[in-house]
């Protein structure tokens, strides 16, 4: 059976894209620990992290680093972290949460978000890449 984020990327449940290309999709989570937390995940379903094509690896970390730079622009955290956890859902996925401390990596402080909240924090962080240039922002 599909993983729920594969059946995300193919349209069958609905998803707030904010990144979407040949090879990887960013999307909100629907639990977020702080605004702007999002996902870089891997259209090819992938159990485990390691597992990952090391060029696969590479995409995902560049559009990570893009996908950052909008989460920046938009709610100037001191840092997006980085964190691959894997124990949700087994398709790798990659965390990316706008951070002003250590805390701030504690899945114990999720809270599920309703979709007009995602709509909006997606539509926000769609702008920033789309006004830095980046035309995979346009998958809203």
């Amino acid at each position: 059976m599909a993983s729920v984020f594969t059946q995300i990327i193919n349209g069958e449940l609905p998803g707030h894209f904010i990144w979407r290309d040949d090879r990887a999709v960013a999307i909100m989570t629907i639990s977020p620990i702080k605004p702007g937390h999002c996902l870089v995940i891997p259209v090819e379903e992938i159990n485990h992290w390691d597992d990952v094509p090391e060029d696969l690896s590479a995409h995902l970390m560049h559009v990570a680093q893009r996908v950052a730079k909008g989460l920046k622009a938009v709610y100037s955290p001191q840092r997006v972290g980085v964190m691959v956890a894997g124990l949700e859902v087994p398709h790798t996925h990659i965390h990316l949460i706008p951070v002003e401390e250590l805390s701030d990596f504690d899945f114990s402080k999720q809270k599920p978000a309703g979709a007009e909240e995602l709509a909006g924090e997606a539509a926000k962080v769609r702008a920033a890449l789309a006004e830095a240039g980046f035309s995979e922002a346009d998958c809203g």
